[in-house]
């Protein structure tokens, strides 16, 4: 096959850009381009040559990976190739390898990518290497990687290329192996305890299943507007009336909400909803879940989150939200019987609370105000007003309040779960009015779901419903500080 005449661009670029440019035009020059390499086939990766390296022995090996370091010592020479699995020595000598192939060894760039052939030995200082036959450039990386010992310093940047920072840093490539162990083990868990795991749709007619503002779209061929999902509840929820017992779904949504440490406008949920239980059994499942998904990554159920202990090993601490305001700001909302008498209260001590707020939005921003930074070991928050929960069940004693808890860890929510109301009649008084707020101004009310009240109208049994916010919980069992640090691609403003 006649070799396509390509001409390599080298004009306008930088001193090393332009020298590893004329290195490319000086093999294709040759014949010896290695964009056309379509496929080579290795026996082992640099981490199972590591790790079976006695079991091996003098057999001879094949293994690829990114050039990352190299010594050029005469005649012979030392380089390092990497994947994500781990990394490899390699010892290079003319006479083994001929020449000319040396001769080309040498002109290579760190962050090549390379295919070595050769035999396992040990270095005299001890270091397990691989003793090169034949050097092969798999692909020329035409930019050069961040210096070696600062690495990819500025944080944009390092979200913006997240490949580069893959490549330069181990930390930031073990979180993301982490990440995905800890999904697995979140679906081993659940699979254990016989939940199916299923799929349902990320566009919706309307927004539903929890209080955020959604990102609009529109479908041409159907002439509507639709919503990227926000939850994953309402659907799941018409999988318990079907008759499926046990059900989840890990998946990503979307809320058009500000972004920080903690947030981004999409991510990865898990709901789950479990026939003839309740908000109890949604705690000793949350509890047990985390606990054995902590075990599972790091052998132990404690966890060290920015210089700290968390203890999950222990039972969660559990108490109420009014009993959590009590305690920290002083203020017994026990004892708050009207709307005037709460808004009363904010302006005393500074929360500005919105007109349509009744007492139970207000004992939410008391909360939020005194107590959510006091919570840093695993700690179970109960009974939420019934304002703030339109879909869980009510406490039949105390029919203001909600067999609800949230689960705080580090001051971050990551748990929601409740008792699901399966009243027809009283959802559809509580979607009337979150409509009702939502006209007032409340951008987060969710809209009334007839299809959904349609399904409550066939019947659902007492059921148990969780959220848990996957990025969060990955945060701290990678002792990540910000959501940005285990999202692969992060959400960023356009350059």
């Amino acid at each position: 096959m006649e070799t396509e005449n390509r001409t390599i661009e080298t004009e306008n670029v930088g001193e090393q850009l332009h020298v590893r440019r004329e290195k490319l035009a000086e093999l294709v020059g040759r014949g010896c381009d290695p964009f056309e390499i379509t496929k080579f086939d290795f026996t082992h990766t640099p981490a199972q040559l590591v790790e079976e390296f006695d079991a091996i022995g003098e057999g001879e090996v094949v293994v690829a990976g990114r050039i990352m370091s190299r010594r050029i010592m005469g005649k012979a020479s030392f380089f390092t190739i990497a994947d994500a699995g781990g990394k490899i020595q390699v010892y290079i000598k003319g006479e083994n390898v001929g020449e000319q192939t040396y001769d080309d060894f040498r002109r290579l760039d760190i962050g090549d990518i390379v295919g070595v052939t050769g035999k396992l030995f040990t270095t005299k200082m001890g270091e397990k290497s691989v003793n090169a036959f034949a050097v092969t450039l798999l692909s020329k990386s035409l930019q050069p990687l961040p210096e070696k010992f600062h690495g990819l310093t500025d944080v944009d940047t390092r979200y913006r290329q997240r490949y580069v920072d893959l490549i330069v840093n181990e930390e930031a490539r073990l979180a993301f192996v982490r990440r995905t162990k800890i999904i697995s083990e979140v679906r081993r868990f659940l699979d254990g305890r016989d939940f199916m795991e299923v799929e349902t749709p990320i566009l919706h007619a309307q927004a539903g299943g929890a209080a955020a503002r959604p990102f609009m779209t529109y479908h041409n061929a159907l002439s509507s507007d639709f919503v990227l999902r926000i939850a994953l509840e309402l659907h799941l929820k018409r999988l318990i009336v079907g008759g499926f017992p046990r059900v989840y779904e890990i998946g990503r949504v979307f809320r058009n909400e500000g972004v920080s440490t903690r947030h981004n406008p999409e991510f990865t949920l898990l709901e789950l909803y479990q026939a003839y239980t309740d908000v109890g059994g949604m705690m000793e499942l949350t509890e047990s879940m985390i606990r054995h998904v902590a075990e599972a990554i790091h052998g132990t159920a404690d966890v060290e989150f920015q210089g700290e202990v968390i203890e999950f090993s222990k039972p969660f601490a559990c108490i109420t939200m009014r009993e959590a305001v009590k305690l920290h700001s002083g203020v017994n909302f026990a004892e708050v019987t009207t709307v005037e008498q709460a808004h009363g209260l904010a302006k005393q001590h500074n929360i500005e609370a919105q007109p349509h707020q009744g007492i139970g939005a207000v004992l939410e921003l008391f909360f939020e105000r005194y107590v959510e930074d006091k919570l840093f070991q695993p700690t179970f928050i109960t009974e939420y007003p019934v304002e703030i929960s339109p879909l869980a069940k009510k406490i039949p004693a105390d029919p203001e309040y909600t067999e609800r808890f949230e689960l705080f860890v580090n001051s971050w929510e990551i748990a929601n779960a409740f008792s699901e109301l399966n009243d027809p009649i009283d959802q559809r008084r509580r979607f009337t009015e979150q409509a009702a707020k939502k006209a007032a101004g409340d951008g987060e009310a969710c809209d009334i779901d007839e299809d959904f009240l349609l399904a409550l109208e066939y019947g659902m049994p007492p059921t148990g419903g969780l959220g848990v916010g996957m990025e969060r919980l990955i945060m701290l069992l990678t002792d990540s500080p910000s959501i940005r640090d285990v999202l692969l691609f992060p959400t960023l403003k356009p350059l």
